[in-house]
């Protein structure tokens, strides 16, 4: 294992995010805090509690989630796309450095990026509802597996795109519809039974209910099935990337 590669990628992608600390931290928990004063005071004065829970501390851990959800894809497709747009990544790929060393360097320095900013969302939520988390050790590992997920499915967008608008449009038109739609303001359980089925297609619901089951012990779906649909995406990004390389699809040309 070439660890001074990876380090050097990592420190280099780590890099970027402390020279553009305005857009990569500030701006994301300014917009994350004004989604939650606007639904807690708009729809928090009309839904009081869902499932024993004050309606502003519920939707906590799905703010959070959509935070991770696309800065995770966004920090990984922009980190990888950059060196292609540019022509470095042929460099790196004539390196002495294999694939999975690469996407280590990469995927880790993006996953890294949304689990600062996923706790510094939770601490400052904290500062407007009182939060407890039940099982903190699942809160972290949830967490940890999402952004690891989610930086990996990034990071095969950053590779497929041949233009910034490609890169912008699967997150804009397909992830943030379906974190709205999953259950991060809302508990499925409150939608009538035709939509609670349809819900059921859409992965985001189970992140985000294991999620929230770490905070409140309260889930739409049982944690061993959240577990177990984050797990397997992350194998299907996994069995993806180890394609691309192996093709060199999109790399090559």
């Amino acid at each position: 294992m070439n660890w001074r590669a990876i380090r050097a990628i990592y420190l280099f992608e780590m890099a970027r995010t402390w020279r553009t600390l305005l857009q990569s931290i500030v701006s994301p928990v300014v917009s994350t805090s004004l989604y939650f004063v606007v639904f807690g005071a708009a729809i928090g004065s009309r839904i009081t509690e869902v499932e024993g829970v004050s309606y502003g501390t519920f939707i906590v851990p799905g703010l959070v989630m959509l935070s991770v959800l696309t800065q995770s894809i966004a920090n990984a497709s922009f980190g990888i796309y950059f060196p292609k747009f540019v022509g470095t990544i042929y460099e790196i790929l004539s390196a002495p450095i294999s694939f999975f060393e690469i996407v280590i360097g990469y995927v880790g320095a993006a996953a890294t990026k949304s689990i600062i900013l996923g706790l510094i969302i939770l601490a400052t939520a904290a500062l407007f509802v009182p939060l407890h988390i039940h099982h903190p050790l699942w809160m972290l590992l949830f967490l940890v597996l999402t952004a690891v997920t989610f930086s990996l499915f990034g990071f095969i967008i950053g590779i497929w795109a041949d233009g910034f608008e490609k890169l912008q449009m699967i997150p804009m038109l397909i992830v943030t519809p379906l974190t709205f739609l999953g259950g991060s303001f809302y508990s499925v359980s409150m939608l009538p039974p035709g939509w609670q089925a349809i819900s059921m297609l859409n992965p985001v619901v189970y992140l985000i209910s294991g999620f929230r089951w770490s905070f409140y012990e309260i889930a739409d779906v049982s944690v061993a099935l959240s577990v177990g649909m984050t797990v397997g995406f992350l194998v299907i990004c996994m069995v993806l990337v180890w394609w691309i390389f192996k093709t060199g699809y999109r790399l090559r040309n």
